[in-house]
């Protein structure tokens, strides 16, 4: 499948996913002597991408050893959330699965190596649960919510889905006791809502 890529402005580049309404965004830098200048973020440009682009909660998270995976989680409704991910520290697999009930590729995953090297970054519209894991220790990951963290409408399934055959590129050294206990895709399939 061929995937377009645009340019919105003079420093980014948005290249369309398999998964439909997901985007990876590439931020090319302005260098000179002293160094480099990168566009993270603009409301103006990324619009482009969804009607919903109103940030409103940014957090961070630090995984120290390589291997820690988190997720699979989405947030449900009525605060369902669309969320822009990048890795400011060190590299991870980045994890996207299409929980759309109405969509072609429901149940579906793609992944995205999000390095801090590169700048890359990924936007993931409500919709989508998200994970990760960490390809090098000492990872520091940013995102940008639409929505507020509302910890009761927290949800998610379990990372080693058989159903969902995720290739996780390295053994899991580190995951939360919340993640680990969390039901396969399988028995939660029903459970899902979310429309195109």
């Amino acid at each position: 499948m061929q995937l377009k890529i645009k340019s919105f402005g003079h420093n980014m580049l948005i290249k369309e996913n398999q998964l439909k309404d997901v985007f990876e965004i590439n931020s090319i830098p302005k260098t000179d002597n002293r160094g480099s200048f990168s566009r993270f973020f603009c409301k103006k440009t990324l619009s482009e991408l969804s009607k919903n682009i109103n940030i409103v909660q940014i957090n961070s998270s630090y995984s120290k050893t390589a291997g820690t995976v988190r997720g699979l989680h989405f947030q449900s409704f009525p605060s369902q959330e669309s969320k822009f991910v990048r890795c400011i520290k060190g590299k991870i697999f980045d994890v996207i699965v299409d929980i759309r009930k109405e969509s072609k590729t429901f149940g579906k995953w793609q992944s995205i190596i999000l390095d801090s090297k590169t700048k890359n970054m990924v936007f993931i519209p409500s919709g989508f649960a998200h994970g990760f894991q960490t390809l090098l220790p000492d990872c520091e990951i940013l995102y940008l919510h639409t929505d507020y963290h509302e910890p009761e409408l927290e949800c998610g399934f379990h990372y080693n889905s058989k159903d969902l055959k995720i290739n996780w590129p390295l053994d899991v050294t580190q995951i939360s006791d919340r993640d680990k206990n969390l039901e396969i895709f399988e028995n939660k399939r029903k459970e899902i809502y979310y429309e195109l």
